[in-house]
């Protein structure tokens, strides 16, 4: 697997340590549902990321008798589970919470404590989603951000950014709830936040899991990478035709591709495989992603 870094998932990870900390003592003095919420969110979300960690350690592992192709898909299927355990850790309970906040209110105490944390949480989980941010920015390029959300194949990269993201708007709404409990004096507001946190964070989980499902199942490699195998094949004055192609995303920054070409007529054997071992290594040249390449000569799809 290529070098791939854990920078973001460790910023991330230590920076909902802290919030979760804060926001599980300011549950514990305002009784707020929406708080609670809160709190094991970025409960949640620590461990989210040390799942990611594993993903990246398992998808490292070198390939195998049992896993010729390696272990890439490995992070596929860790960030898939983090996007379930959002879902139901953070999501569902907090809706169950608010919606027990709303039938059964509480009086709610010391609001002005919990704004303040409320505050500083969104500021150091606003300063973590712009880290992560610049992280994507530095690694799509020219590519429009949502069309590089949609397409990358880095899913722990994702998964941190939409938990920060989910994380932030959340703060949002659990602040403007708790005002709102605080000067209508009426705690169901409480509960409304905490509703529409794990509405928030619902949403999330499900964008995630779509995402990510693609990629565990097999999806393809980036289309750029396909460009590049075409002008590679025009170049070739040994190779006439592209007659099929399949590349497929073995993990981040790992690509495997199986082709058809039709070659130059009048070749002997060792001609022909002196010719595709040339073409292979201008292939990984050009796309030092592309780890796995079979090419095998025909003379029609």
């Amino acid at each position: 697997m290529a070098d791939h870094s854990t920078k973001h998932i460790w910023q991330a990870f230590f920076t909902n340590l802290a919030i979760a900390i804060i926001k599980s003592i300011a549950a514990l003095l305002t009784k707020s549902g929406a708080m609670l919420a809160e709190a094991i969110h970025s409960a949640a979300d620590c461990s989210n990321q040390l799942l990611l960690l594993l993903g990246v350690n398992r998808a490292a592992k070198s390939p195998d008798a049992t896993h010729p192709l390696g272990y890439g898909r490995s992070l596929y299927f860790w960030s898939f589970l983090v996007a379930q355990l959002l879902f139901t850790a953070g999501g569902v309970f907090s809706i169950y919470e608010g919606l027990h906040k709303i039938w059964y209110p509480e009086e709610l105490h010391h609001l002005e404590a919990g704004l303040a944390v409320l505050f500083l949480a969104f500021l150091m989980e606003g300063w973590s989603t712009l880290q992560n941010i610049r992280e994507m920015k530095q690694r799509r390029g020219n590519i429009p951000f949502m069309r590089y959300l949609r397409d990358t194949k880095e899913s722990d990269l994702i998964v941190v950014f939409g938990e920060n993201s989910a994380a932030t708007a959340g703060l949002v709404l659990a602040m403007a709830a708790t005002l709102l409990a605080w000067y209508t004096g009426d705690p169901r507001w409480d509960g409304a936040g905490s509703l529409m946190v794990g509405v928030v964070l619902v949403a999330v989980a499900i964008f995630l899991a779509i995402e990510i499902q693609s990629l565990l199942v097999g999806e393809r490699a980036d289309p750029r990478i396909e460009a590049d195998i075409l002008r590679i094949v025009e170049a070739d004055p040994f190779v006439l035709e592209l007659l099929n192609l399949i590349t497929v995303q073995q993990g981040p920054g790992e690509v495997m591709i199986a082709m058809k070409v039709r070659m130059q007529e009048g070749l002997v054997t060792s001609e022909i495989c002196d010719r595709i071992n040339a073409f292979e290594k201008n292939l990984k040249a050009a796309r030092p992603e592309i780890r796995w390449c079979f090419v095998e000569p025909d003379n029609h799809a």
